[in-house]
């Protein structure tokens, strides 16, 4: 071992070049007895302080949703472990490199490897805590597989966070930036260090540290490591997030990307052949022949009515559109457009989505097909070509097939996924000529609605039939819209509520214009939302922001109330039938034309959850790794009441069934047409 200098004879580090009492040296003398280890101890306990003070302050904000759950107090002490298995993660390449770079004679590259690797880690975790809040705000959880998939999309993202959120933004990036030199500050005599301290007893605790190590990351006895399912112990999905830390939640999800295919196993086990079987089994398609070994649930369906010539097909989805807007839905009164509108066709009462973001009503309304734990196969790699949609099979009976969108297509994956199933023309909005009004998110409404009318009349005029897709945005944080169009509902313009006023003006002009035009005639309209607003509030899974409004009107349709419960992957099979089209098809929706008083059920995936609802209102709810939970939803309340016992087993083996299959099909690529 060397022997001392002279600071060290002193009684003093060697590191203590500046003068005695400064607080970086100070601070350093409480980590200098570990040697080699110190920066490892000082990143250590920088993850732990950092995550625990952001969670304080969290909770504070979030108080009052915090003391109504069973996990107050103890979410500190429960967030402390997660904090430990992200210090954990934070040290283990170091620990693991120490034997090698912890001597004497890699010194100088040992110091400038854990002094960077510090830095680089404390910003990192530091960022995404202060990056939370803002988060929370626009999706009322901690950052999860969304803050990674948005940040393919910079210039929409930036421009929501410029326009909606840049006080945030400013106070986060300055707090990041002031914090990340107090700690380089404060790690400045480790750079000074001199006296590497004894390798030998550096290399003998070294088989322990890695085994704390270990300890902390693992974090159970159990025969899976921690997961932050582990840490779902209450129905509010907002306090559970809070528990565990955002770094951790953004990594295990990165983790999860490479086995979406399989991600809904971790709700439980079935043969192939009892899930088709509980599948197969529902009224719509008890009766169906399924005779095709490659496309197991593929079947015919053939129309009540037959049409000389079927119709054409308009498909609009509004964005964020859901129920909480719609008075007659028991939500605010800013639709009164739509209001109007729903005695001159089918006005769906009880219909629910099956997801909260838009790639995924996108491939319920389009494609009809059930919802799973992983990313909408709208971004999926199996799935962007030879994966049915409405598109592939409308254009396998010469429809012109196209979408029209007045922002960027790219986005979410969509024009790879329409050009590669069956979509002939994409229209986004490097389209549009000197549109009135261009936000954050494209073109606004009346730009969208003005185009896509023109091209219903090309199209009808040119007398081959025609599908047309076409998805609004102005419904969208941060809620940018044309002065003088509406009274707005709020005093402050920018405001979802007047965004909502603004989009249902838009989309009331337009179907009035398609009424005086000659292809309304021939022409079946679908107006239904994608998904609700924000998903607030403390529960599991928000049934009630799952309700949206549909309506399908056009041609020969003649006022009705579906009051039946109804979900998005139960449109595209009715509206077939509706066109009059006889098909060949993969989708296990009910053709409410055929079925219109079968018992009817909802499916929603609500991040790792699977909600089901039967029509009497028994809510099943499908959790990773745990027993199912029975509850009973109220429409006077909109809540649900969880019950003590578990849902009985035929229920369970139903419901897990439905929603094992999707990813099944996704993996083995069977959710298709024949050639």
């Amino acid at each position: 071992m060397d022997s001392p200098t002279e600071t060290e004879s002193a009684g003093m580090p060697s590191s203590f070049f500046s003068k005695k009492h400064a607080i970086p040296e100070r601070l350093y003398r409480w980590f200098s007895w570990a040697g080699a280890y110190a920066p490892l101890l000082m990143l250590f306990f920088a993850i732990l302080l950092i995550g625990s003070l952001s969670r304080t302050l969290l909770v504070a904000w979030q108080f009052d949703r915090v003391t109504e759950t069973s996990v107050w107090p103890s979410i500190f002490l429960h967030g402390l472990r997660v904090d430990l298995i992200m210090a954990g993660m934070a040290v283990a390449p170091l620990v693991l490199l120490l034997p090698i770079l912890g001597n004497r004679f890699c010194w100088i590259v040992w110091k400038r490897l854990t002094g960077l690797w510090a830095l680089i880690f404390f910003f990192g975790f530091l960022f995404m805590e202060l990056a939370t809040p803002t988060f929370i705000a626009e999706y009322d959880t901690r950052p999860n597989r969304l803050f990674i998939e948005y940040l393919k999309y910079p210039k929409e993202i930036l421009s929501m966070l410029w326009q909606g959120y840049l006080p945030n933004v400013a106070v986060g990036v300055l707090f990041c930036i002031l914090l990340t030199g107090l700690f380089t500050w404060l790690m400045k005599p480790w750079s000074r260090e001199t006296d590497p301290g004894s390798y030998r007893k550096a290399i003998l605790v070294w088989p322990i540290v890695v085994l704390v190590v270990f300890i902390s990351i693992r974090s159970t006895t159990g025969h899976r490591p921690a997961n932050p399912a582990m840490f779902a112990l209450t129905s509010d999905v907002l306090v559970n997030s809070l528990i565990i830390n955002s770094t951790w939640s953004v990594a295990f999800a990165v983790y999860n990307l490479k086995h979406e295919g399989n991600a809904s196993d971790k709700y439980g086990d079935m043969a192939m052949s009892e899930i088709l079987d509980e599948v197969r089994s529902v009224p719509w398609l008890s009766r169906t022949e399924f005779n095709s070994k490659s496309f197991p649930t593929l079947h015919n369906q053939i129309p009540i009515k037959n049409r000389p010539r079927p119709l054409n097909l308009v498909i609009v989805l509004e964005e964020s559109l859901g129920a909480t807007f719609v008075e007659s839905l028991g939500g605010t009164p800013v639709t009164p457009r739509l209001e109007a509108l729903k005695k001159f066709g089918w006005w769906f009462e009880n219909l629910y989505a099956t997801g909260t973001r838009s790639a995924r009503g996108i491939e319920a309304v389009v494609a009809g097909f059930l919802p799973s734990p992983a990313r909408s196969v709208v971004k999926l790699s199996l799935s962007q070509t030879s994966f049915f949609t409405l598109g592939e099979l409308l254009k396998r009976n010469d429809y012109d097939t196209g979408f029209i969108y007045g922002g960027e297509a790219h986005f979410d994956n969509m024009r790879s996924f329409f050009t590669g199933n069956g979509f002939d023309t994409i229209v986004d909005q490097h389209d549009f000529l000197n549109p009135a009004f261009i936000g954050s998110w494209g073109v606004s409404d009346e730009d969208l609605f003005t185009k896509t009318h023109e091209d219903l009349q090309k199209l009808h005029a040119s007398g081959k039939p025609f599908f047309r897709l076409v998805f609004s945005s102005s419904n969208h944080s941060p809620f940018e819209y044309p002065d003088n169009r509406i009274e707005q509902y709020d005093v402050e313009k920018n405001t979802v509520n007047n965004a909502v006023k603004y989009a249902d003006y838009a989309l009331g002009e337009f179907i009035d214009n398609a009424r005086k035009s000659d292809y309304w005639k021939d022409t079946l309209f679908l107006i239904v939302a994608d998904h609700d607003a924000r998903v607030w509030g403390d529960e599991l899974v928000p049934i009630k922001n799952f309700q949206i409004p549909g309506l399908i009107l056009g041609a020969d349709i003649e006022s009705r109330r579906i009051k039946t419960i109804t979900s998005q992957i139960d449109l595209a099979p009715t509206l077939l039938s509706l066109m009059g089209i006889s098909s060949k098809h993969p989708m296990v929706g009910r053709d409410l034309v055929r079925f219109p008083d079968e018992p009817g059920r909802a499916m929603m995936q609500f991040n790792d959850y699977y909600a089901w609802m039967d029509d009497r209102y028994n809510v099943t709810i499908l959790r990773p790794d745990k027993v199912p939970l029975a509850g009973m939803y109220s429409r006077e309340t909109r809540a649900t009441q969880y019950l003590e016992d578990a849902p009985d087993e035929t229920t369970t083996r139903k419901v897990l069934a439905h929603a094992l299959l999707p990813l099944i099909l996704y993996r083995k690529q069977a959710y298709a047409l024949p050639e």
